[in-house]
């Protein structure tokens, strides 16, 4: 019964974390359904402060930006990364993930990439009395995708990828509430300059872009309310330091935000997301529409919208491609959720294997699910050799 009762409340911390966040803050902060969508699901990107979507070519591109299958050095790879979530609570709630790509076509021109996600919530056990059968519930989101990039010159590319999604939070003893379902479409681009000498060292930039998980909403129930899906704009800069042949040093920042309308006063009662209009209205706005007007909804104008931006700093230092070390710093406006945390990562690289780590420190007053989490990810990449430099 103890246990019981202490993954139920596991449970509804979990669903709820967004909101309990917020308390005693501005109620402006955007939620979504599918939050874990937005969650680093492999141990490399997470060691950088949650960056992805301008580094280099690796397995696990397919969450971030897929346009960069087609600068692999490797024909195929395949990836494999868990990650635990509320570790400090419990030990069975976790984000798994399984991606590949394959580059093919003329001088490898193609490539198409797939992935599973899995978010698994625990096993939650009801009983009515400590002596009655207990009857099990295992809630679970996951989601299945796959990509095609295309190489559009030597140094740009672009990618769609289309996204299957599914929320499975019924629990039968609290609510009669169905699974939903849902699909996303994701449009990414992604250049790397040809490496260039820079006086004493030699240098490539990056520059990528992913407008990702595009679609309808999610509704649970007939009566219940629609839910937006995280839509998100990520866009980021990175420069490589090509030391010498062994060491390189690649700095980058990122910038992201959610295309899903701000909370918003439509009633003019002073208070954001309140009343039944506020509510009506709010779910009125369609998902294709909020793309284009959650840019200039917040209530405060600009100044409200600039700190709907998150951003990431991160660093990557890499030995002769076989041993990299990673730090990075995410940081958002303590209206809109106050994630801020600092984050360190390592990766290892034998013939074929890659093996990652990374470890993520809080910095705000409202710690993170993930705080003192180790992640770990391994990938396998062969077939033919590519010369990207």
């Amino acid at each position: 019964m103890k246990k019981s009762l202490v993954l139920v409340l596991a449970f509804l911390s979990l669903c709820n974390f967004k909101m309990q966040a917020q308390d005693n803050r501005d109620p402006r902060a955007i939620t979504t359904a599918v939050p874990f969508l937005l969650i680093a699901a492999d141990a490399r990107a997470a060691g950088l402060g949650d960056q992805g979507v301008v580094t280099s070519a690796d397995a696990f591109s397919q969450q971030w930006n897929p346009a960069k299958y087609v600068f692999a050095e490797k024909q195929q790879g395949v990836g494999v990364n868990y990650t635990p979530y509320l570790s400090n609570l419990v030990n069975d709630i976790g984000l798994g993930n399984l991606t590949y790509y394959n580059r093919f076509g003329v001088e490898g021109r193609s490539a198409i990439g797939a992935s599973f996600k899995y978010f698994s919530l625990g096993e939650i056990e009801f009983r009515e009395n400590a002596n009655d059968l207990g009857l099990i519930q295992k809630p679970n989101e996951l989601t299945i995708d796959v990509s095609y990039a295309l190489r559009l010159s030597q140094n740009f590319s672009m990618a769609v990828a289309g996204r299957y999604l599914r929320s499975d939070l019924k629990l039968d003893q609290v609510s009669e509430a169905e699974a939903a379902s849902s699909f996303g479409v994701d449009v990414a681009a992604f250049y790397q300059s040809e490496e260039k000498a820079y006086g004493s060292f030699n240098g490539r930039w990056r520059a990528g872009l992913n407008i990702s998980n595009i679609g309808p909403k999610l509704k649970y129930d007939d009566a219940g309310q629609e839910n937006f899906i995280p839509t998100n704009f990520r866009i980021g800069a990175g420069f490589d330091f090509i030391l010498d042949e062994y060491n390189t040093i690649t700095p980058s920042l990122e910038l992201n935000k959610l295309l899903v309308p701000s909370p918003q006063d439509f009633d003019g009662d002073g208070i954001v997301g309140n009343s039944q209009r506020d509510i009506q209205e709010y779910q009125d706005i369609s998902s294709v529409g909020a793309i284009f007007s959650s840019w200039g909804d917040a209530e405060d104008g600009f100044s409200e919208e600039l700190k709907e931006f998150t951003w990431s700093l991160g660093a990557e230092y890499k030995y002769r491609d076989v041993f990299a070390f990673r730090g990075g710093y995410f940081n958002e406006a303590e209206e809109k959720g106050a994630r801020k945390f600092v984050s360190l990562g390592a990766g290892f690289r034998y013939t074929i294997v890659n093996i990652d780590i990374s470890y993520l420190f809080s910095t705000s007053a409202v710690r993170s699910p993930l705080e003192g989490t180790l992640r770990f990810g391994l990938s396998f990449n062969f077939g033919d050799d590519y010369d990207e430099r």
